[in-house]
């Protein structure tokens, strides 16, 4: 509806749209394709049945599946290879992308004049047989003067492969799909385009301000002078690196060396000499996303941030969806699975990843079973689309190990290994010929005065935490995702202060302080685990060369149950073999590639995926194609500091329900829990906010029970009498 309160006529929104879905597919070299889909995506509104719809006097209509059955018309029934993408793109605009092998059998029976045919969402065609195409072609002309329908140039090759086409089909349906809401706003907000325009990124301007911020950072550099030296040479030559053409790119260099701003560096170097139009980093964890937000904000004049628990106002919440800004930080989970998802919104943003600089920060840690099916979208994201990526780690996985995965990376660094090995800041105490009990782990760890133990496990964590605190209380912490982020970052602030004051600190943690939680101890104990964890946590150890030789303790619990997965098992155990038959040196890149050619030798994509991948299935690969296989659901706690905000949404959700803008609210508030039988006991599910009204339809959202409140107090944040399912704390 206008701002006069009249409606847009079919005509008037479909060139609209044609128009806005042709300028954003100029990015993916498909302009032409992208305004045809715009066109054709509202055909079935032509249709005396969705007449009918706006009237109220009918409902259920489904109007998408019409362009796909006059693109079926035009071609006379030879809609094959990539050119079935315009007609997946154009059907699932509104419920999402089908594969066209589904479509044929709906097109068919329309065409037939099915009454009874049943389509997207269970719904009836707009238009059904040959008579009633033909009169909604007739007005679509006459809307239309002068209009040709023809197919213009295909981008893809005929014989490109599922994988490809699929890419393809969802970066113009992100082109279509974006369009169509970003019009529909329009349409209701004459300001619309104006509040949802970014400024374009100065890179000139953004350098300047980084070059400002390393100076600061480097008068205040407490390291010893060959490491700063160091930390400046990977600056130097990363932005180096960043003036060439594009492609793929690694970045190789230890712990500690300022990869943060190196990677800037090269990302706006690059964006300036390659013409690219934003920065996007990517990173694994939360805690490296609150850590970094507030680095990059210092220097980037806009960031948006966009992950599972990043609060937005109602002025960014529409970037996010459209990922229209020159400068975004998101998570491995948003990235990748917005690369294989099928529904509009998760898909509306892929076209702006075309042309842009992706940067992968701590690049290790794909799950291992999407490895190579997310490096080979990674690599046509480079050859088609001209983006540049680059995978940034002290541990760089030998991904060209994986059988049948063509990975032929540029390295920044070449020569890294000169790098870590004037880098040995700790030395490793593998102690893998026992079990060590937390007990014994948390008693040699109360005597240090600076020291971290890492845990595979949270209740491994709390056990040694609750032991230490019994020795010092002031000086025991714990970091782990039971820890709602706004108590998480309290307590890194304080550990912080402690360690820069040389009080006492003991710490507890799990995989989270891994990687981005800048803490530098002078001891630290890791439970056996995978060969990049083991080498992240003793970067938390000696991290500034102040201590002469930190020490590293590596050790196995004694456990029945160790690891939190079967790979993240099996990796450990490769450590452990790998050590007792040679040993193992963590400065030494050779021994990495050694561990991930071991690691990677069998590995093998899951076969549901590549199978729903040959079928062209977008539901399945939809489906199977999780970083998390697991999720878990949203609870919120209370955290004293912030009891009147925790009071206020329990209030909030109760009497209106679950909406993104009090989830984004709670995010400070929320921690994830796997078990639903603790969820079902300890917490108050709350439905959702469907029209305005609380619904009767449960949500994936609880707050918990002010009886139990008590079990989230203290530093020691939420403990349930009765611990769920254990799960990586991988929090993307």
């Amino acid at each position: 509806m206008l701002e006069d309160g009249s409606q847009p006529t079919v005509a008037e929104h479909t060139r609209a749209v044609a128009e806005a879905a042709a300028l954003n597919g100029e990015a993916i070299g498909a302009r032409q394709l992208a305004w045809l889909a715009g066109l054709l995506h509202d055909f079935g509104k032509y249709g005396e049945r969705f007449q009918l719809v706006l009237i109220r006097a009918l409902s259920h209509i489904d109007h998408a599946l019409a362009g796909a059955v006059l693109l079926w018309l035009l071609l006379g029934g030879k809609v094959s290879g990539s050119r079935q993408s315009l007609a997946e793109a154009v059907n699932g605009h509104h419920d999402g992308l089908l594969s066209f092998f589904v479509l044929k059998g709906w097109i068919e029976a329309a065409l037939g004049g099915d009454e009874y045919l049943t389509v997207n969402g269970g719904k009836t065609p707009s238009l059904l047989g040959r008579a009633e195409y033909e009169a909604a072609c007739n007005r679509l002309k006459s809307d239309n003067p002068g209009l040709r329908l023809s197919l213009p140039r295909w981008p893809l090759p005929e014989d490109a492969g599922s994988l490809e086409t699929m890419l393809f089909t969802r970066m113009l349906f992100s082109c279509l799909v974006d369009a169509d809401y970003s019009v529909s706003a329009y349409e209701n907000d004459r300001s619309y385009f104006e509040k949802t325009s970014a400024p374009a990124l100065d890179a000139d301007v953004c350098l300047g301000r980084l070059y400002a911020e390393r100076e600061e950072i480097r008068s205040k550099s407490e390291a010893d002078g060959e490491l700063d030296r160091i930390r400046d040479e990977v600056f130097e030559r990363c932005g180096a690196g960043g003036e060439s053409a594009g492609g793929l790119y690694t970045l190789t260099a230890p712990t500690g060396t300022g990869k943060t701003l190196a990677l800037l560096h090269f990302a706006l170097r690059h964006a300036k000499a390659a013409g690219k139009r934003r920065i996007i980093i990517v990173l694994p964890f939360l805690t490296l996303a609150e850590q970094n937000e507030a680095i990059y904000s210092r220097i980037m004049p806009s960031v948006l941030v966009d992950h599972s628990q990043s609060r937005l106002g109602d002025d960014m919440r529409e970037l996010t969806a459209k990922w229209n800004m020159p400068f975004i930080i998101t998570t491995s989970v948003k990235f990748f699975e917005a690369l294989f998802a099928r529904g509009p919104g998760d898909c509306r943003k892929l076209h702006n990843i075309a042309n842009s600089v992706v940067v992968f920060d701590e690049a290790q840690s794909l799950p291992p079973e999407l490895t190579a099916t997310s490096l080979r979208a990674v690599r046509e994201l480079c050859e088609r689309y001209g983006t540049s990526m680059l995978f940034s780690t002290a541990t760089q996985p030998d991904f060209a190990a994986i059988p049948g995965l063509d990975w032929a990376p540029v390295e920044l660094l070449p020569d890294n290994a000169r790098l870590y090995d004037k880098l040995r800041r700790v030395k490793i105490e593998w102690r893998l010929d026992r079990r060590s009990s937390l007990e014994s782990v948390a008693d040699e760890m109360s005597g240090q005065e600076s020291v971290c133990g890492i845990f595979n496990l949270r209740r491994h964590a709390r056990e040694v935490f609750e032991r230490l605190r019994e020795k010092d209380a002031d000086a025991a912490f714990l970091i782990s995702t039971d820890l709602p982020p706004a108590q998480r970052a309290a307590v890194v602030a304080e550990i912080r202060r402690r360690l820069r004051e040389c009080l006492p600190c003991r710490v507890a943690a799990t995989q989270c302080i891994e990687a981005g939680v800048d803490l530098d101890f002078k001891r630290l104990y890791r439970a056996l685990a995978p060969l990049e964890a083991i080498i992240q946590a003793a970067g938390r150890c000696n991290r500034n060369g102040r201590e002469g030789m930190g020490l590293v303790v590596v050790f196995e619990p004694e456990d029945k149950t160790l690891y939190p997965d079967r790979w993240y098992q099996n990796a450990a155990t490769l450590v452990k073999l790998l050590v007792q038959s040679g040993g193992i040196d963590i400065n030494d890149p050779g021994d990495i590639r050694r561990y991930y050619s071991r690691l990677f030798a069998g590995a093998a994509d899951k076969r549901e995926l590549t199978q729903a991948i040959a079928d062209r299935d977008y539901e399945l690969v939809d489906e199977h194609f999780r970083l998390i296989p697991d999720a878990g659901e949203k609870l919120i706690v209370p955290y004293e500091p912030m009891r009147a905000e925790f009071e206020a949404l329990r209030a909030e959700l109760r009497d209106r329900g679950v909406t993104p803008a009090l989830m984004r609210r709670a995010a400070p508030l929320t921690v994830t829990v796997y078990s639903r039988s603790d969820l079902e006991t300890y917490a108050e599910r709350i439905n959702l906010r469907i029209n305005g009204r609380r619904s009767d339809r449960p949500g994936h959202c609880w707050v918990l029970r002010k009886q139990y409140e008590s079990c989230c107090t203290g530093r020691g944040g939420l403990r349930l009498p009765e611990p769920g399912k254990e799960n990586l704390e991988f929090i993307y």
